[in-house]
């Protein structure tokens, strides 16, 4: 493999990423939303991109996943016209009741709910559905929502980590290698249920406090529908997703394809539904900022600063396969927890691919990619499409209600995301270690 060398471009594109990811980090302390400063840092990297050749706006346009923005913009047009209905305040009250006012098994409820559709649906789908249903039901038992909201984020966020379609990432790897989808829930499964369970402990001790409050409201009164009709066709339509998701390979739709001829379908049906009331539910600022975003890390791709970091940790392989294994495994964490997986992910492919080229047996060295970028993502408020989602939920709810202490600011997410990331990785190297010949042994690749 060629040995990439950094250069004054690199150099200049780390600094723009990292002074935007600082100031987004900051925002509370210089007043600017991230999102204004995400299109400032995208700005200057399209700038000195163009000013030492390793990018153009054309390329800027190419770096941005249209499919997440779509599907982000599709499923939260579908959910504006599902509250509407009244359909989830029933569906909360249902839930309050089954809980008793007992928050831990609340949240056990909600996170397991939460995690079987991560396992077929990508996990920003998933907290898309059922942000809204969280804050319904802390309103309702008078409680705060901020450990609900963060655990929907991180424990879809580690099981999606289990299966092929649970996140973008295993999708990237699987069809790069050629892993199916019960070889790679063969490999994940297990390793990921040990530490989903860990997330969840270690959210009934960070979230102890909240958590040991006694609700003071109940769902004693039933809650009538605003419109049953349009829910039942709604949830029959939100069915018809979850099947056109599961096989959106093989019907060759993409997944932003799926959420809009859901939409398209959903405005039909309930066609008394203004299109403008729908459309101001959209959180126009959190798909500016994901655009931004990933103008900013498409920069640093363009200049080959990732593969030049990536290329360190080949020097392990050679040496102590285990040791190079757990190694990737933690870069990859970081790395997603401070750029976002999918280009760190984009990255490592080619690297890695150029070694198995080589000859050099690299089987551990996918799956530790894969649990790497996926336990990174709950590391810090941006670290997931997911999490930042969840984190525009509670500011709209802190905005809404007049009371900021309700917003997930990046340090209330470092308090519980990055400790949480920190035992999952642990658990994944213990597993990893101990059971380091399964995940050594070469596996069937499709074609």
């Amino acid at each position: 493999m060629e040995t990439i060398y950094l250069n004054e471009g690199m150099i200049v594109s780390g600094i723009v990423l990292a002074i935007s990811f600082i100031l987004i980090f900051t925002e509370t302390l210089h007043g600017f939303h991230r999102s204004k400063v995400a299109m400032a840092g995208a700005g200057a990297m399209i700038l000195v991109g163009q000013y030492y050749g390793f990018y153009s706006p054309d390329k800027a346009f190419e770096a941005i996943d249209w499919n997440v923005i779509f599907l982000l913009a599709s499923m939260m047009a579908i959910v504006a016209i599902m509250v509407s209905t009244g359909g989830f305040e029933r569906l909360a009250a249902q839930i309050g009741r089954f809980a008793k006012g007992r928050q831990f098994l609340l949240m056990v409820i909600m996170g397991t709910a939460v995690t079987l559709l991560s396992l077929l649906l990508d996990n920003v789908t998933t907290v898309v559905i059922f942000g809204p249903l969280i804050v319904l039901i802390a309103q309702k038992m008078k409680v705060n929502p901020i450990p609900y909201l963060m655990a929907a984020a991180l424990l879809s966020d580690t099981g999606g980590v289990a299966t092929l379609v649970g996140d973008p990432p295993n999708l990237m790897i699987g069809s790069a290698v050629g892993i199916s989808f019960m070889t790679f829930l063969k490999h994940m499964g297990g390793i990921v249920l040990v530490a989903w369970i860990g997330t969840l402990f270690a959210l009934k001790f960070l979230c102890r406090k909240d958590l040991s409050i006694t609700p003071e409201g109940t769902f004693e009164e039933d809650i009538p529908y605003k419109d049953k009709s349009l829910w039942t066709k709604s949830c029959a339509v939100l069915g018809l997703l979850v099947v056109l998701f599961i096989s959106h390979d093989a019907i060759h739709w993409q997944p932003w394809m799926v959420a809009g001829a859901g939409l398209i379908i959903l405005v039909l049906i309930a066609k008394h539904v203004e299109m403008e009331e729908v459309m101001r539910e959209v959180e126009m600022p959190l798909l500016i900022f994901f655009i931004s975003l990933f103008i900013i890390v498409g920069g640093v791709e363009g200049s080959h600063f990732l593969q030049y970091l990536g290329q360190f940790v080949i020097g392990f392989v050679e040496q102590d396969l285990l040791l190079a294994t757990i190694v990737l495994m933690w870069v990859a964490a970081f790395m997603s927890a401070a750029i976002d997986n999918i280009p760190f992910t984009a990255a490592m492919i080619p690297i890695l691919l150029s070694l198995e080229a080589q000859g050099i047996d690299i089987t551990p060295l996918w799956w530790a990619l894969a649990l790497g970028v996926g336990m990174g993502g709950n590391g810090t408020h941006i670290g997931s499409t997911a999490n930042v989602y969840i984190v525009t939920v509670s500011e709209r709810l802190a905005k809404k209600e007049n009371n900021p202490d309700l917003a997930i600011t990046p340090l209330k997410w470092a308090k519980i995301g990055f400790p949480v990331m920190i035992l999952t990785l642990v658990i994944c190297t213990i597993i990893m270690y101990f059971f380091f010949d399964f995940y050594a042994t070469p596996f069937p690749r499709t074609s």
